[in-house]
Protein backbone atom coordinates (compact mmCIF):
# COMPACT_ATOMS: atom_id res chain seq x y z
CA UNK A 1 0.00 0.00 0.00
CA UNK A 2 1.26 3.44 -0.91
CA UNK A 3 1.63 5.55 2.21
CA UNK A 4 2.40 8.87 0.57
CA UNK A 5 0.52 11.55 2.45
CA UNK A 6 -1.38 14.54 1.15
CA UNK A 7 -2.33 17.71 2.93
CA UNK A 8 -5.83 18.33 4.21
CA UNK A 9 -6.07 21.12 1.63
CA UNK A 10 -5.36 18.57 -1.13
CA UNK A 11 -8.03 16.25 0.26
CA UNK A 12 -10.64 19.04 0.35
CA UNK A 13 -10.08 19.58 -3.38
CA UNK A 14 -11.61 16.14 -4.03
CA UNK A 15 -15.35 16.47 -4.67
CA UNK A 16 -17.25 13.37 -3.51
CA UNK A 17 -20.92 13.24 -4.53
CA UNK A 18 -23.72 10.79 -3.74
CA UNK A 19 -25.28 9.19 -6.79
CA UNK A 20 -27.65 6.50 -8.01
CA UNK A 21 -26.79 4.03 -10.76
CA UNK A 22 -29.55 4.27 -13.36
CA UNK A 23 -28.01 2.08 -16.07
CA UNK A 24 -25.19 -0.45 -16.28
CA UNK A 25 -23.83 -2.57 -19.10
CA UNK A 26 -20.73 -4.50 -20.01
CA UNK A 27 -18.15 -2.74 -22.16
CA UNK A 28 -17.66 -4.75 -25.37
CA UNK A 29 -14.31 -6.55 -25.62
CA UNK A 30 -13.51 -5.94 -21.94
CA UNK A 31 -13.62 -8.47 -19.11
CA UNK A 32 -13.04 -5.77 -16.51
CA UNK A 33 -15.06 -2.68 -17.42
CA UNK A 34 -18.70 -1.69 -16.99
CA UNK A 35 -20.33 1.43 -18.42
CA UNK A 36 -22.54 3.07 -15.80
CA UNK A 37 -24.94 5.99 -15.97
CA UNK A 38 -24.89 7.64 -12.57
CA UNK A 39 -27.47 10.25 -11.60
CA UNK A 40 -25.93 12.93 -9.36
CA UNK A 41 -28.86 15.30 -8.89
CA UNK A 42 -28.61 17.95 -11.59
CA UNK A 43 -26.99 15.71 -14.17
CA UNK A 44 -26.13 12.18 -15.25
CA UNK A 45 -22.53 11.06 -15.56
CA UNK A 46 -21.05 8.24 -17.60
CA UNK A 47 -18.61 6.33 -15.41
CA UNK A 48 -16.42 3.54 -16.77
CA UNK A 49 -15.63 1.30 -13.80
CA UNK A 50 -13.32 -1.70 -13.51
CA UNK A 51 -15.77 -3.75 -11.48
CA UNK A 52 -17.07 -6.31 -14.00
CA UNK A 53 -15.30 -9.25 -12.31
CA UNK A 54 -17.17 -8.45 -9.08
CA UNK A 55 -20.63 -7.21 -10.09
CA UNK A 56 -23.36 -8.05 -12.57
CA UNK A 57 -24.68 -4.95 -14.37
CA UNK A 58 -28.33 -5.77 -13.58
CA UNK A 59 -27.56 -5.93 -9.86
CA UNK A 60 -26.17 -2.40 -9.83
CA UNK A 61 -29.20 -0.58 -11.23
CA UNK A 62 -30.91 1.53 -8.59
CA UNK A 63 -28.06 1.24 -6.10
CA UNK A 64 -26.64 4.23 -4.31
CA UNK A 65 -23.00 5.11 -4.77
CA UNK A 66 -20.38 7.79 -4.24
CA UNK A 67 -18.31 9.19 -7.09
CA UNK A 68 -15.32 11.46 -7.37
CA UNK A 69 -16.99 14.18 -9.42
CA UNK A 70 -14.11 16.53 -10.20
CA UNK A 71 -11.67 14.20 -11.95
CA UNK A 72 -10.55 15.16 -15.39
CA UNK A 73 -12.50 13.02 -17.90
CA UNK A 74 -10.54 10.03 -19.19
CA UNK A 75 -11.13 7.76 -22.18
CA UNK A 76 -11.17 4.06 -21.30
CA UNK A 77 -11.83 1.43 -23.97
CA UNK A 78 -12.91 4.23 -26.30
CA UNK A 79 -15.51 5.58 -23.84
CA UNK A 80 -15.27 8.78 -21.82
CA UNK A 81 -15.41 8.32 -18.05
CA UNK A 82 -16.66 11.41 -16.23
CA UNK A 83 -15.63 10.53 -12.69
CA UNK A 84 -14.64 7.59 -10.53
CA UNK A 85 -16.88 5.19 -8.64
CA UNK A 86 -15.78 4.36 -5.09
CA UNK A 87 -16.02 0.67 -4.25
CA UNK A 88 -14.19 -2.00 -2.34
CA UNK A 89 -13.38 -5.65 -2.85
CA UNK A 90 -12.59 -7.79 0.19
CA UNK A 91 -9.97 -10.53 0.22
CA UNK A 92 -12.74 -13.13 -0.15
CA UNK A 93 -13.85 -11.44 -3.38
CA UNK A 94 -17.00 -9.88 -1.96
CA UNK A 95 -17.75 -6.46 -3.40
CA UNK A 96 -19.63 -3.38 -2.24
CA UNK A 97 -20.13 0.17 -3.38
CA UNK A 98 -19.32 3.07 -1.11
CA UNK A 99 -22.72 4.68 -0.53
CA UNK A 100 -24.60 6.91 1.88
CA UNK A 101 -28.02 5.39 2.62
CA UNK A 102 -30.76 8.00 2.74
CA UNK A 103 -28.67 10.70 1.04
CA UNK A 104 -30.14 12.17 -2.16
CA UNK A 105 -28.19 12.00 -5.43
CA UNK A 106 -26.18 15.17 -5.92
CA UNK A 107 -25.45 15.68 -2.23
CA UNK A 108 -21.80 16.42 -1.51
CA UNK A 109 -20.22 13.80 0.72
CA UNK A 110 -17.82 15.12 3.34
Amino acid sequence: MNTDTISIDDFFRVVLVAGRIDAAEAVPDSKKLLKLTVHIGSEDRQIIAGIAPHAEPEGLIGRGCVIVANLEPKVLAGLESQGMLLAGVAEDGSFDLVHCPGVSPGTRVR
